[in-house]
């Protein structure tokens, strides 16, 4: 680190004495006070990369809890926020942090090695949501006998799709796209649609976004986790923020903001609906 600083200090002085500006060491190392300066894009400045339309997460007004997130973490960084958009598509991450247009990503799943993660701030999974008094509220496994006959809802190549083959249920499913361009189509937000209207039985989504359109629904929803599967793929993740590989100091910056800040963050995604589970895979609740 401190070579590092030699540099950019001596790069900085060299950028003033081409400007005809005097140098100075003060001036250098105030510049350069923050840890993350030479990281960053702006270091006064919360810079994040978001899909413009893409609840619950984001989008431009502001609305999703992953928006709320940043406000919090701005405010307690004291720094302004700014945001980076892009569709949530082919190409997110090479557009926006890659391109340095953003400094992070509010929502990776951990493991996921097109960003360095930071720890993990939540905890959830895919889940299964039915109507209340559907008699269908307390399945909590796709090997459930009771899903055989049923219309299920699923988005096209996600892991419970594996699942729903494996217990043969292929023949019975609504499949809804993967790949989008949030600007024009919300094929989740159509999946809960379809369920309150009777086209479908069963919804199978990623948790936060069964719990935020459930909780919205004026037709009263049961969300389940999906805990006790036994076989297929992992449907249960942790989830922290990414950062360019290369980012280290704003990395642990990052890292310190999300544990001293753990209640007021669960207490943001809990009022989304998102279904947090702790490490036994019980709900948590705030």
């Amino acid at each position: 680190m401190r070579s590092r600083r030699t540099v950019a200090s001596l790069a900085l002085a060299g950028l003033l004495v081409a400007s005809g500006e005097a140098f100075s060491p003060q001036l250098a190392l105030a510049q350069l006070a923050d840890d993350n300066s030479i990281e960053l894009v702006d270091p006064k400045v919360l810079r994040v990369c978001a899909d413009p339309r893409n609840l619950p997460f984001s989008n431009e007004a502001g609305e999703g809890f992953e928006n709320k997130l940043a406000e919090l973490f701005a405010q307690k960084l004291g720094k302004t926020l700014a945001y980076s958009y892009y569709p949530g598509s082919t190409g997110f991450v090479r557009n926006t942090l890659n391109a340095h247009r953003c400094d992070v990503v509010m929502g990776m799943p951990q493991g996921d090695d097109v960003v360095q993660g930071t720890n993990p701030y939540y905890r959830t999974a895919y889940a299964l949501v039915a109507k209340r008094g559907s008699g269908l509220e307390t399945v909590a496994e796709l090997s459930d006998p009771r899903l055989k006959d049923k219309r299920l809802g699923i988005v096209a190549g996600t892991p419970p799709a594996t699942n729903l083959a494996i217990n043969a249920l292929l023949p019975n499913i609504k499949s809804y796209p993967l790949v989008i361009d949030t600007r024009y189509d919300a094929p989740t937000q159509a999946m809960i649609t379809d369920l309150e209207q009777d086209r479908i039985d069963v919804a199978i989504l990623w948790g936060p976004i069964a719990g935020y359109f459930a909780k919205r629904s004026s037709t009263p929803m049961q969300v389940t986790p999906l805990v006790k599967e036994s076989v297929g793929p992992r449907l249960i993740y942790r989830i922290g923020m990414g950062v360019r590989h290369s980012d280290q100091d704003w990395k642990r910056s990052l890292n310190k903001l999300i544990a001293e800040n753990q209640d007021e963050i669960e207490r943001i995604l809990t009022g989304y609906g998102v279904p947090l589970l702790d490490e036994d895979n019980a709900p948590k609740s705030h």
